[in-house]
C-alpha cells in the first residue's frame, strides 16, 4: 500500500490583498499540520490574489521563484509537507502573465509550475495560455496539476494520466451557479482515467462572481473520500471556509486500471479529430 494523506483548504481570499491571504494560508497550514500528519495540503486557484482583478493582476504577479513561493517553501520545510496553490506568475517580460498552479516539496524545494492551458472569458485578457502538462514525480506519487476550467476538458486529465499521473490536483475558482457541472466533471475525470482527483474550489465573492466550494477528494472509481459539500452557512446556505482531509492508497490506481482497462482499451488511431483545432 502507498497511502498518503491530503488536506484540501476551501478558502476565501481577499481580493487584491496578497499579504493578508498569505497570512491566512500560513495559519491554515499550521492548524492542519499541528492537528495531524498530512503529506500534502492543497489550496485553490488564484488563492493569493483573488479572481476579479483585471489589470491589477500585473501588480501582484511574481516571478518564479519569488517572495510568495519562498514564504510557503518555509512552511513546507517547517512541517515536512507538500503544498500546492494557485497564484499569478510572470515572465521576465512584465506583460506576460500566467494563471499558475505551484507545487512545493517538503524540503522547501520548488517541484513544479503549471500554467493554465484553458482560459475562459475575461481571463484571456489578463493571462497567456500555458502549453505544457507536466507530471511531478515525487516520493509520494506522480502528481499532475489542473487549474479551474481545465477540468472541463477531458483531454487534460487523460493526457496527465497517460503520462503517469496517479493523483491530479484541480485548483479552482468555480462559480456557485455552475457547481453541478463542477461535481460532474470532477467525478467523470476520476472514473474515466482510474485516477485520484483532489478538487479544491474557493468560496466567497469578489466583485461580480460568487464561488461555490464543494471541494472533494475522489477515488479512481468515483468514491468520495472527503467532501465539503455539506459545509454551508445554516442561515444563507453559502459554502463555508475550512478544510477536509482524506487518506488514500495510490496502489488503487494500478489496481483499477488493470481491472477496468480504460487506458489499455483505447483506440488512438480512431481519435484523430480530437487533436484538430476547431
Amino acid at each position: 500500500m502507498r497511502e498518503i494523506t491530503i488536506a484540501l483548504v476551501q478558502m476565501k481570499p481577499k481580493l487584491g490583498e496578497a499579504e493578508e491571504n498569505l497570512i491566512k494560508m500560513s495559519e491554515m497550514i499550521s492548524t492542519i499540520a499541528s492537528q495531524q500528519r498530512v503529506d500534502l495540503i492543497v489550496f485553490p486557484e488564484l488563492v493569493t490574489s483573488g479572481n476579479e482583478l483585471g489589470v491589477r493582476f500585473t501588480e501582484l504577479a511574481q516571478r518564479v521563484p519569488g517572495p510568495t513561493i519562498n514564504l510557503l517553501a518555509q512552511r513546507a520545510n517547517e512541517y515536512g509537507i507538500f503544498i500546492a496553490f494557485g497564484m499569478v506568475t510572470k515572465e521576465r517580460v512584465e506583460s506576460v502573465l500566467y494563471n499558475s498552479g505551484i507545487l512545493i516539496g517538503p524540503e522547501g524545494d520548488l517541484i513544479e509550475v503549471y500554467n493554465k492551458v484553458h482560459l475562459r472569458g475575461e481571463e484571456r485578457m489578463a493571462f497567456r495560455e500555458g502549453f505544457k502538462l507536466p507530471i511531478a514525480e515525487t516520493e509520494i506519487g506522480n502528481i499532475g496539476i489542473m487549474v479551474g476550467y481545465d477540468l472541463a476538458f477531458p483531454e487534460v486529465a487523460r493526457s496527465l494520466s497517460l503520462d503517469g499521473a496517479e493523483l491530479i490536483l484541480c485548483l479552482a475558482n468555480w462559480e456557485a451557479s455552475q457547481i453541478d457541472e463542477w461535481k460532474t466533471y470532477a467525478r467523470a475525470r476520476a472514473y474515466e482515467n482510474s485516477v485520484y482527483i483532489a478538487a479544491v474550489n474557493r468560496v466567497g465573492e469578489d466583485i461580480t462572481l460568487n464561488f461555490g466550494g464543494e471541494s472533494m477528494v475522489i477515488g479512481p472509481r468515483g468514491q468520495i473520500y472527503a467532501s465539503m459539500v455539506d459545509e454551508t452557512d445554516p442561515n444563507t446556505g453559502a459554502p463555508l471556509e475550512g478544510f477536509t482531509v482524506a487518506r488514500i492508497d495510490l496502489d488503487e490506481v494500478r489496481k483499477y486500471r488493470e481491472e477496468y482497462q480504460f487506458i489499455q482499451n483505447r483506440q488512438p488511431p480512431v481519435y484523430k479529430t480530437v487533436v484538430k483545432k476547431y
